[in-house]
């Protein structure tokens, strides 16, 4: 008789840490964990114990990928003006003359006011060490004024870049450029789409080769989508060069869209 009952404890306990190790997707329905049942028969103490278990399938996930590549649109130029001077008044004087012309610039270029944005401004002090007296001194001041430009026709990157460094002389900087897409939405269509023919085919191989029968899709979730950008650095230099300089070549090449895709389906 004691023996039964420890059997029979060691069995729903049993039940009850594989209930408690199911998954439940949020938002959904939960799942059924797999069940394990059991017959127990005894005719009279001490008599044969019969246990018969049996498992239920949960069912097939697979993960499928998909990509689409396009041609960029749009250009993001990280450009601006560094000045130094002995006074802070001096260097914001410089800067903001050197911006000044910058910004005609890019406005007789075709760039709208709204496609220009101010991404950071700093002012900090120039310090040098004295050796002999074993500390440092402020030896001037330098401004930094940097926008992000967003050149809509690509093809008119490298000229915008040439003439920026042109307006600004000595005091321009070129940061770095990237390329995006103005309207990704049809490129992670075609990837989503793409990325669901994959699981499905992948269902299928599984399945066949596992001999069973792929039932409906019970549950799909998309993952993450990934745009990798493309971004040239140090395009122009720190500084301009006095002597005139070949026209700015500027390639974006192409992006490449991802998606991903999870999907469930029930087996039999």
């Amino acid at each position: 008789m004691r023996k039964f009952w420890l059997l029979l404890s060691s069995l729903v306990l049993a039940v009850v840490v594989v209930g408690a190790g199911g998954c439940v997707p949020a938002d959904l329905e939960q799942v059924s964990p797999p069940r394990i049942s059991a017959w127990v028969e005894a005719a009279e103490l001490g008599g044969d114990l019969g246990i018969v278990f049996s498992q239920q399938n949960v069912g097939l996930a697979v993960t499928g990928e998909g990509k689409a590549t396009g041609v960029p649109d749009v250009a993001l130029v990280r450009l601006g003006v560094e000045a130094q001077a002995s006074t802070v008044a001096g260097a914001q004087r410089d800067a903001a003359q050197a911006m000044d012309y910058v910004m005609k610039v890019l406005k007789t270029k075709g760039i709208a006011e709204k496609d220009i944005q101010t991404q950071r401004y700093s002012i900090y002090p120039v310090r040098r060490w004295i050796e002999r007296e074993d500390r440092e001194e402020i030896t001037g001041y330098r401004v930094s004024n940097t926008v992000v430009a967003k050149i809509r026709e690509v093809d008119k990157a490298g000229s915008v870049i040439d003439a920026v460094a042109e307006a600004a002389g000595d005091l321009a900087r070129i940061e770095d450029i990237s390329f995006m897409v103005d309207d990704p939405a049809p490129y992670y269509e075609e990837a989503r789409e793409k990325a669901v023919e994959d699981a499905m085919a992948k269902a299928r191989q599984i399945a066949d080769a596992a001999g069973v029968s792929l039932g409906e899709p019970v549950y799909i979730c998309e993952g993450a989508a990934y745009a990798p950008p493309i971004r040239m650095q140090d395009v122009y230099g720190m500084e301009a060069a006095a002597a005139p300089v070949p026209e700015t070549s500027i390639s974006p090449g192409e992006l490449e869209f991802q998606l991903t895709v999870q999907m469930v389906y029930e087996i039999d």
